[in-house]
């Protein structure tokens, strides 16, 4: 599996409320060019949610058109309904294809014993790698190392996101699971923190921004270069705060459209990024080095 900067991308939408595909192809070659090691599609920041089956569908497949072997895509299609979950995973299945990311079931508040039953059984049902992913501040259960560390054991399951922030739930993961278990940070802000104890990389918001940026600074972190690596981190930290002040993909769709590649449309029942944040954002891009022609 992939280590480094993976990119939660966001879904443009044209102004009648349709993906627009133009936008899509010009942030996949955006990501391309400015090295990022990898794009989720239809994740959280991707507004997933709001997807009717078939537009998910179709997202995931002309994703993997444009990126064209270009860089490893990762498609997400977790849902609360462990048939739906795997419904959709068969239906966006392609060889090409780098792993489903499967978020914990939300709403439902499943057990330990029923979040293994749930990623078990969608990890049986098909072909390519299941990444897990961990995020109890959205879907209020948390999966615990030691189920975490039970599923490490599936030969289709290849890793988790773990998007709690803390350190000492790493560690405790770390020390249950195989080395070659991939550990993907889901916080921008504690990623330097996380691949210097040991954790391989970040699913991250931050990089649909600064993926130059956050590409290297993994690459840094993993090369254990600390002193580069906590300079680089200090410029993001501000563009970290920026970019959740307001629900995720709320401000990093304004942001990417303020770097012209997207418009800023976003799907009801989110809404446009508050003005009273905007000069934040704009200052926190500045102090990151980014905006339009910036990146490079």
């Amino acid at each position: 599996m992939l280590k480094g900067s993976l990119v939660a991308l966001v879904t443009p939408f044209d102004g009648n409320n349709r993906v627009d595909y133009t936008s899509l192809k010009r942030l996949i070659d955006f990501h391309v060019d400015q090295g990022s090691d990898g794009l989720v599609i239809a994740g959280t920041t991707g507004e997933s949610a709001t997807l009717a089956h078939s537009e998910h569908v179709e997202l995931v497949g002309r994703a993997l058109e444009m990126a064209a072997g270009r860089l490893p895509i990762i498609a997400g299609t977790g849902s609360n309904s462990t048939a739906q979950t795997i419904e959709l995973s068969i239906a966006v299945a392609d060889p090409e294809l780098e792993a489903y990311l499967v978020v914990v079931p939300y709403y439902n508040k499943p057990t330990q014993e029923g979040l293994a039953q749930h990623f078990t059984a969608i990890a049986d049902a098909v072909e390519r790698p299941v990444l897990l992913y961990n995020v109890p501040g959205r879907t209020v259960a948390d999966m615990l190392p030691d189920t975490v560390a039970r599923l490490s054991r599936h030969d289709n399951i290849c890793g988790i996101k773990e998007a709690t922030g803390d350190m000492g739930r790493l560690q405790d993961i770390r020390a249950q699971v195989d080395d070659d278990f991939m550990l993907y940070s889901g916080d921008d802000f504690t990623l330097l923190p996380f691949i210097e104890q040991g954790g391989h990389g970040v699913v991250t918001v931050s990089g649909n921004v600064a993926p130059h940026h956050v590409s290297q600074l993994c690459r840094l972190a993993l090369a254990g270069e600390h002193d580069e690596a906590a300079e680089l981190d200090a410029t993001l930290q501000p563009l970290n705060k920026a970019l959740f002040v307001e629900s995720n993909p709320i401000p990093v769709k304004w942001a990417v459209s303020e770097l012209g590649l997207i418009e800023p449309h976003i799907r009801l029942p989110l809404t446009g990024y508050s003005e009273q944040y905007h000069e934040q954002m704009r200052t926190a891009m500045q102090v990151a080095g980014v905006g339009p022609g910036e990146n490079a």
